[in-house]
């Protein structure tokens, strides 16, 4: 039997796993979205659902004036003596932090902050004691009192009081890696006698590659692995690419894997959009107590799938009606959302957007409510009811991948009509590349998408679908618009500038995949 990669598909990086019994958990990163690290569930480590998130509540995610692609970076979650730990940072506010619960289900204590600095931090529990361990940096460019040939990137690491947070020593710096640049997303483990720390390497790019050591300590001195990088997809030929920042863990059949965050590039030069991913591969340890990921270091799209009992979850429906009090897990906000931006209840079954004076290259706090683009090939349909009144209201849909790289799908008032409209915002450049004047009837929004294209029409009640444009998928890229997320596609309204005193109604939000 075979599972596909990746495993958990569009912008899902920086996985972290841990097992409960015959239960495993996986958490990884959101960045500038609320609520903030999605939680997902698995019986047998190739099928997922998501049961919630993380940080549902602005106590625990305060991202009031967060930039694109702040807020949270890469979790950790671990299970120790009946709780659950998922630690992470703030890079917005607080840096580092954990959370914790008995019942990943429910909901998750208030922060617990930590004084040890770096990203990437996780924690190993070990004979009664706690490890905080994170990456530490001198920061860049190189101050010339530096000397370059020093290590000034590595991992640090402190035993910690795992009820207050308290550090219980300074943090010591223990590996620096094999060389490569920017040694981060440690992980350590007790295995067989020996402690392993994994790290990743060669930044999260096309260079990116998982590397392993040993020691009898905690502390070290590290053994490095002879066969490190012991996975990598650089100068490889594959459809997927920058396999880094990973996490074993042993299945309760005794066997080992590895999850990971790759790409999935398109095109020439080749660029992606839907984000980093979530991939599985599995894992063999030698007669000298190495590990051996996937094919000889590689991951393929199509693997042997764990011999676990399997649970294919249902699917999620493809339709929302917004007929539950709270929203799906897969809808996220841009920061933290004001109450009085977006509703379930002020028209039953209908998503209310009301917007104010933020405009969609503000960001946050402007009304926006999106799920993540996770196929290549998909279709999105999305009624809205919206009537502006006056100049400067808008709401539609916008394909989303930061404040400087969006494309909208729009009505507005144009010269006294209500008008639909494309909007392309690529960096600097903002255009309305076509407008035509609506006619009365139930409007449908329509959005198409395949690996190079997006493509904009609409439906007024029964008629042919009209096609409003198009826009290239690359412009949406992380080579392109940079940072670390994925495309979102979403509901938005905004007044531009001005409060709008004109609510936007979403009755029903669908999204189905058209494989990819």
């Amino acid at each position: 039997m075979l599972f596909t990669n990746p495993i958990i598909a569009g912008f899902h990086p920086d996985p972290s796993i841990c097992r409960v019994g015959q239960d495993y958990f996986l958490v990884t990163s959101s960045f500038e979205y609320f609520p903030g690290v999605p939680l997902f569930h698995s019986r047998d480590l190739a099928h997922w659902r998501q049961i919630g998130h993380c940080l549902t509540r602005p106590s625990q995610l305060p991202l009031e004036q967060v930039r694109s692609s702040g807020g949270i970076f890469a979790p950790t979650i671990r299970y120790h003596d009946g709780i659950f730990y998922m630690v992470t940072t703030n890079v917005t506010y607080g840096g580092n932090f954990f959370v914790h619960t008995r019942d990943p289900f429910g909901e998750w204590s208030e922060p617990v902050w930590l004084e040890q600095s770096g990203i990437d931090p996780s924690l190993f529990f070990d004979d009664g004691r706690a490890y905080l361990t994170s990456n530490w940096f001198a920061g860049f460019p190189l101050p010339d009192e530096i000397d370059p040939a020093a290590p000034f990137w590595g991992i640090q690491q402190s035993e910690i009081d795992i009820a207050t947070g308290k550090r219980l020593g300074e943090p010591q710096r223990i590996w620096s890696g094999t060389g490569s640049r920017y040694p981060e997303a440690p992980h350590l483990y007790k295995i067989g006698g020996y402690y392993y720390l994994l790290i990743a390497e060669g930044g999260t790019e096309l260079g990116h590659m998982v590397t392993i050591a040993r020691s009898s300590t905690p502390w070290g001195a590290w053994q490095s692995c002879p066969h490190n990088p012991i996975l990598t997809h650089r100068s490889f030929h594959s459809p997927i690419h920058a396999l880094g920042h990973a996490d074993l863990i042993e299945a309760h059949d005794g066997s080992w894997w590895l999850v990971c965050l790759g790409i999935r590039p398109r095109g020439y030069p080749a660029c992606y959009h839907l984000g980093r991913e979530t991939f599985l591969a599995p894992v063999i340890w030698d007669d000298q107590g190495w590990p051996h990921v996937g094919d000889q270091g590689h991951i393929r799209v199509q693997m042997e799938a764990p011999r676990l009992n399997p649970v294919a979850w249902p699917a999620n429906p493809s339709r929302d009606d917004f007929d539950r009090p709270t929203l799906a897990h897969e809808w996220n906000f841009l920061g933290n959302p004001r109450s009085e931006s977006w509703s379930l209840s002020q028209r039953p079954g209908a998503l209310m957007l009301s917007g104010n004076a933020a405009r969609l290259d503000d960001g946050p706090p402007v009304s926006f409510v999106g799920r993540r683009q996770q196929h290549f090939n998909c279709f999105v349909r999305a009624a809205l009811d919206f009537m502006p009144v006056a100049a400067g209201e808008e709401a539609g849909l916008t394909v989303w991948m930061n404040t400087q790289h969006h494309y909208e799908l729009f009505v507005s008032q144009q010269d006294g009509q209500r008008s639909i409209a494309v909007r392309r915002r690529i960096g600097s450049l903002s255009a309305v590349v076509a407008r035509e004047v609506l006619a009365d009837g139930e409007l449908t929004l329509i959005v198409h998408a395949d690996p190079q294209t997006y493509t904009f029409g609409y439906t007024i009640g029964a008629a042919a679908e009209q096609i409003v444009a198009t826009g290239e998928t690359r412009y949406l890229s992380t080579e392109v618009a940079g940072g670390f997320t994925g495309v979102y596609i979403g509901a938005y309204a905004t007044g531009n500038g001005q409060p709008s005193a004109t609510a936007a109604y979403i009755d029903w939000f669908e999204y189905q995949a058209g494989g990819g």
